[in-house]
């Protein structure tokens, strides 16, 4: 009588993915006609739609970059670029297949086994690159907010840009600002826990652990890595909305720059949580909402976002797959995170 249960409530969040993904895409494509989506679709120029491609793919290369700059081992030398790149080719395409962004724990299990650092390091390091991710996002959304040509008050199914850019900058500054005392006062750190965790041998693994999450974060001491990790984070998503930009030009979307910044703030708050596999649903909504801001039409924006996610999508399981081959780790493997 357990089993059926059990098996329910583990397929439930499935479940609700996958209506919440229908939901979405339903609104998204609200009022347009197949016909009209696909002459939209095959019309689009195939010169920018390629390089638009190959922008958005090259971010994965500058991610590998900054990694190396935050992750490192005890000596402090950087790890060496092939493992660190396979966990995150692996990594990325589990994300675009699998929901809650199991592909998070996926690529730090595969890095801690392929280049044979802690887990523990491997997943703050992982946690402080989302930090400088918002940041960065945040600050170009400000940017694109001055130059965009919008109201400053734009909002979004009555969300406030500014307001959401304000608390999301403010949340990140002060997750980094934590993540930097720890790193300076680590002694300071580890009484403070002590006195709030329980005495004995739970305790104790749970400073270890914090202990490896400090070791992860030990790039932060370093103003010039620092100064880095902003940079290569201001220029991943720089290149980012340059994709979504060029994209525009595919379907002959009249929007600047500027607006290519803020839909990628749109987007980024859209699927921060992810609810569905490869962001299925959240990713157009997030594409049309954005662009209607613009008056651009829903059948031109519900079909510039399907071939841009579709597109981009591909090279990332492809790049996902090939890593899989050319390394021993496999997906019965990634189901047990190394502790």
């Amino acid at each position: 009588m357990r089993a059926p249960g059990g098996a329910a409530r583990r397929a439930l969040p499935a479940v609700a993915g996958v209506a919440i993904s229908v939901g979405l895409m339903v609104w998204a494509f609200r009022g347009v006609r197949l016909d009209d989506l696909w002459t939209h679709i095959v019309g689009a120029r195939s010169g920018p739609l390629l390089l638009a491609i190959m922008l958005a793919t090259a971010t994965f290369p500058l991610r590998l970059v900054r990694w190396r700059l935050l992750l490192r081992r005890e000596s402090g030398r950087a790890l060496p670029a092939g493992p660190l790149w396979h966990a995150i080719a692996i990594g990325f395409m589990a994300n675009n297949l699998l929901p809650f962004r199991a592909g998070e724990l996926i690529r730090a299990a595969t890095a801690t086994r392929l280049a044979n650092a802690r887990f523990t390091a491997v997943l703050s390091s992982i946690g402080i690159e989302r930090i400088f991710d918002a940041l960065a996002v945040v600050a170009l959304l400000t940017v694109a907010l001055f130059s965009s040509g919008l109201p400053a008050d734009v909002s979004i199914a009555g969300v406030s840009l500014a307001h959401a850019a304000q608390v999301t900058g403010a949340m990140s500054g002060a997750a980094l600002l934590a993540a930097i005392l720890m790193v300076a006062f680590p002694g300071a750190a580890e009484r403070l826990l002590r006195r709030a965790l329980p005495i004995g041998r739970v305790g104790d693994r749970i400073v270890a652990a914090i202990e490896g999450v400090r070791h992860g974060l030990m790039a932060l001491r370093a103003p010039a890595l620092l100064a880095g990790v902003v940079g290569w984070s201001l220029l991943i998503w720089s290149v980012n909305a340059l994709a979504f930009y060029v994209g525009f030009k595919a379907f002959g979307i009249q929007v600047s720059y500027p607006g290519a910044l803020l839909l990628q703030g749109v987007l980024v708050f859209g699927i921060s949580v992810q609810l569905t596999p490869g962001y299925l649903g959240q990713f157009e909504a997030a594409i049309v909402a954005a662009l209607a801001l613009y008056q651009v039409p829903n059948d031109l924006a519900s079909s510039y976002g399907l071939a841009f996610h579709a597109t981009t999508f591909l090279p990332v399981i492809a790049l996902g797959i090939w890593s899989l081959l050319r390394t021993p780790i496999t997906m019965r493997d990634l189901r047990r995170p190394a502790p």
